[in-house]
């Protein structure tokens, strides 16, 4: 009797490491599936719809001009401060929601995971290139912008490493999917960390140069007189290295530093195969746990 052939064979994960690339390619459609359903149904049913890409990043931007160099006085120096805060804003934005939407990965979707098989990493991966399409509108939002001030006057133009911009958006994509997979598989036993979570992104955008420049704030953090250095808060923070990095590609303005750069692409390769590593453990277990 000739034995059955079959397309796929799901068997159990013999070891940590065993991550299963290839399979996570064969289900490369439910990936587009998940894709599509974050864009459409996020904003369904609202009055604004997909305006709301629009809105958050705008408001944000004026909010933080009126706050930060209207009223607290902080210079951006040549680039106009709205415009400088839209591009730090519209950076923090594809991490932060990288993060957050990842983040709650196991406890969100339990329902699902507890019926179907299908590579779980697919949820996480789905909710980073979702992302993408909105950081693209939001981008080309800036260009606008950008447009609007070049026209009027002001001496604004990238440098040549704006070609390296690419590279910086996919390390916030890493970075924002390998921390939010291993608070994900960390949120399966301690539901505490969902609250911290939305906690500590607002501070971490504060501690991030999001609205002022990366050497000010380092200024800031050291006081001669009382003998007193906090700058090591920014010099190990790889998200302000990065946001930084990203102005000076698109507005030809703020400082980098080899060690800034090197690294935060260490930190990104690192916390994002320990994501992989730890979500790639936590999934056979976490349907006893949750």
């Amino acid at each position: 009797m000739e034995r059955d052939k079959w397309l796929f064979e799901i068997s159990p994960k013999n070891n940590l490491f065993d991550l299963n690339l290839k399979e996570v390619w064969q289900y490369r459609d439910l990936l587009i599936l998940f894709v599509k359903r974050d864009v459409v149904t996020l904003y369904k049913q609202t009055i604004l719809g997909p305006l709301w890409y629009l809105i958050q990043p705008l408001f944000t931007s004026v909010i933080f001009t009126l706050v930060f160099n209207n009223i607290a006085g902080i210079s951006t120096g040549d680039v106009p401060p709205f415009l400088f805060n839209l591009a730090g804003v519209t950076i923090w934005n594809y991490f932060k929601e990288c993060l957050t939407a990842t983040s709650d990965t196991f406890k969100k979707n339990e329902a699902i995971f507890g019926k179907v098989y299908f590579p779980r990493v697919i949820m996480p991966m789905s909710i980073v290139v979702s992302n993408l399409l909105k950081f693209g509108i939001q981008i080309f939002i800036f260009i606008c912008f950008y447009i609007y001030y070049a026209l009027t006057g002001y001496e604004i133009m990238p440098n040549m490493y704006i070609l390296f911009f690419p590279l910086l958006i996919i390390a916030m994509g890493m970075m924002g999917l390998g921390l939010g997979m291993i608070i994900s598989s960390m949120v399966t036993k301690y539901r505490d960390l969902t609250f911290l979570v939305a906690f500590g992104v607002q501070l971490l955008m504060y501690l991030s140069a999001v609205m002022y420049p990366l050497d000010l704030m380092r200024e800031k953090l050291i006081n001669v007189e009382e003998g007193t250095d906090y700058s090591w808060v920014v010099d190990f923070n790889p998200i302000a290295h990065l946001i930084e990095l990203g102005r000076y590609m698109l507005l030809n303005d703020g400082n980098y530093s080899v060690f800034g750069i090197t690294y935060t692409a260490i930190f990104t390769i690192v916390i994002f195969f320990l994501g992989l590593l730890i979500f790639n453990k936590t999934e056979k277990t976490f349907i006893d746990t949750i």
